[in-house]
């Protein structure tokens, strides 16, 4: 055989070789495609379609029994001398700022504490993470507006010490606090990926250092505290949009209602009573996406500054 036809006889198999390769790259991305098209029906028909009414639905005045009426910035108009709205945003605010760091602080501590390689770690692990199981439900909401309530146990405990019994759920200035305390009780989830991150930090780093004379304390802030910023930032930023996504606790401890005197009344809570306790579904809307806005800018500023105070170990 010459070497033309050598050639011809190769290039001919490449080209064989190729259409079946082709072929069967068009197969697996057929099949790809269709495992793929429930997600996809569910992403335009559950997510990206109802996000697309709802942003039309913002601009409109609408009450789910007659037809939309558009109506331009009305809505947002409304928002500016809403004063309920503002009360609303002041509860919430004042809500993520104390209960998110809280929830990371007794979460830090708690897995600083099982790092230790204490027995029957598996164990504790997982009774400590049953609160984030159960902390959204209603039934621990139902519990804790009892536990706070005016016979609730809180009051029988502190009235062996003497302190007078009142409804803790009850009075404006500590109903919220009731509700900030169960959040941080929730503390599982962040507590067992700061644990993780615990366990990824190389102990040659605490030997070196205590070889150097280093307190415990100042191990904690030169080592474990930086080597941590990445699960800290992390927890942070799921934190603060779980916390601004909170309606569970405050809708049960206060009746649905954001009392006593709006004390709890959290901006999801105001959002539910427009819309399907006014049937003010325009606002509702409106609402809701001026929530998308301000959780969409808390998580940009997280992720800007973290280049200041984020460490990674590369």
């Amino acid at each position: 055989m010459s070497i033309a036809e050598l050639r011809r006889v190769t290039s001919q198999r490449k080209t064989a070789l190729s259409r079946s390769e082709r072929r069967l790259g068009e197969r697996d991305n057929k099949a790809a495609a269709l495992f793929l098209l429930p997600w996809l029906v569910g992403l335009l028909g559950l997510t990206l379609g109802p996000m697309l009414v709802s942003l039309y639905l913002s601009f409109t005045d609408y009450n789910l029994l007659q037809a939309a009426h558009f109506t331009g910035l009305d809505n947002i108009t409304h928002m500016v001398h809403d004063a309920r709205l503002h009360k609303s945003l002041a509860v919430t605010f004042v809500y993520v700022a104390v209960s998110v760091p809280l929830q990371l602080a007794v979460a830090l501590g708690l897995a600083l504490t099982l790092d230790r390689g204490m027995r029957g770690l598996t164990f504790y692990r997982s009774a400590l993470y049953l609160p984030s199981l159960l902390g959204g439900s209603v039934a621990v909401a139902v519990l804790w507006r009892i536990i706070f309530g005016d016979d609730g146990l809180v009051n029988d405990v502190l009235g062996v010490f003497g302190v007078a019994s009142r409804s803790w759920v009850g009075d404006p200035n500590t109903a919220l606090g009731t509700v900030i305390l169960l959040h941080v009780w929730t503390f599982g989830s962040p507590m067992v990926i700061f644990l993780a991150g615990l366990r990824q930090i190389p102990r040659e780093y605490y030997e070196a250092a205590s070889t150097d004379g280093a307190s415990p304390w100042r191990q904690f802030r030169a080592i474990t505290l930086p080597l941590l910023t990445p699960m800290i930032f992390f927890n942070l930023v799921l934190g603060i949009i779980g916390a601004f996504q909170s309606f569970t606790q405050a809708f049960v401890v206060s009746g649905g209602t954001g009392g006593p005197a709006d004390s709890t009344l959290f901006y999801t809570l105001y959002l539910y009573q427009e819309g399907f306790g006014a049937f003010r579904m325009g606002y509702a809307s409106a609402l809701a996406w001026l929530l998308l806005i301000i959780v969409g800018a808390f998580t940009a500023i997280n992720f800007w500054a973290s280049k200041y105070w984020v460490f990674y170990d590369d």
